[in-house]
């Protein structure tokens, strides 16, 4: 009894599967084979079934054995009216329950309409034949050959295939898939930003410690900012921001402005074109040419 596939748990869509397919007979029958070529079978058959039906829409069913693929097809629109059903004549096709060898001639009759699968015992090709039961059945038993009733209560089921509805299925599982990837990785998202939440406010902190030393730093910074205030402060910060003027003109730069008691040492990197200085940049130039080109000039004013 056919069973759900995975596209079919994947697409949520289990509860719709229908296992108890009815026997029924289309009245477009096609069959025949093709070389079997692993990996591409279900393309294969699908292109020999399209083309002898002449349309893309077709059910079909296959089975694989002696190096071939061993079909039945019939146009999608034939089974309008019967969308739940199988064929009980796929259930000869060589590997299913009802075939036994390839000289005997299996028939399936349904509502006045015949159909026989036989193999001819020349070329070895098989053949399908569909018609009225009154005219086909006593031409099929006039052959020379063993003779088979396909009985649909004893075989088992074969569903047929359908390329477009199964491509459709798979694109309904893989939209399901995002959908639930797409809600989960939300929902992750969503826990740790609450757990950053719970962990930001509702952790205890050592906050005695933190306040201790912002107090012991804040009143360094008081008296650090004092002691400016009673120096030359307001004087070095004009004459630094001087020598930044001067050397933004040439592409200089201060790099050290050090203060002792009453006396004052800068060093800046200058371009060597400019070695004796400039402007109030003038200084003592030392040897060497610094790794980006420029030479170093020490000053005390």
């Amino acid at each position: 009894m056919p069973r759900p596939g995975l596209s079919d748990y994947l697409a949520g869509e289990t509860d719709r599967f229908v296992s108890d397919l009815s026997p029924y007979l289309p009245q477009e029958l096609i069959g025949g084979s093709i070389p079997h070529v692993a990996g591409m079978e279900e393309e294969a058959v699908w292109n020999a079934a399209s083309q002898a039906c002449g349309t893309e829409k077709v059910h079909y069913t296959y089975t694989i054995e002696d190096g071939k693929c061993w079909y039945l097809a019939s146009p999608s629109a034939v089974f309008a009216s019967n969308p739940d059903s199988w064929c009980p004549l796929a259930a000869a096709l060589p590997g299913n329950s009802e075939y036994w060898d390839r000289e005997t001639v299996y028939l399936y009759e349904q509502e006045g309409l015949a159909s026989a699968l036989r193999w001819d015992p020349d070329t070895g090709r098989m053949q399908v034949f569909l018609g009225a039961a009154r005219t086909l059945l006593p031409r099929i038993q006039s052959m020379d050959a063993n003779f088979v009733t396909v009985n649909p209560d004893v075989a088992d089921i074969v569903p047929w295939q359908n390329k477009m509805l199964n491509t459709e299925k798979l694109s309904r599982a893989a939209a399901k898939v995002l959908l639930y990837v797409g809600v989960g990785l939300t929902l992750i998202i969503f826990s740790f930003l609450v757990f950053q939440y719970f962990l930001t406010n509702f952790v205890k902190r050592d906050l005695e410690k933190v306040k201790e030393e912002t107090q012991r730093t804040s009143q360094k910074l008081m008296i650090q900012a004092y002691d400016a205030l009673q120096s030359d402060t307001i004087k070095h910060m004009v004459r630094i921001q001087e020598l930044l003027d001067e050397l933004k003109t040439i592409d200089g730069t201060l790099v050290k402005y050090e203060v002792n008691g009453k006396s004052v040492n800068w060093e800046v990197l200058i371009p060597p074109a400019y070695g004796q200085g400039i402007g109030t940049i003038k200084g003592k130039v030392q040897p060497g040419i610094e790794p980006d080109g420029r030479v170093r000039l020490k000053g005390t004013r």
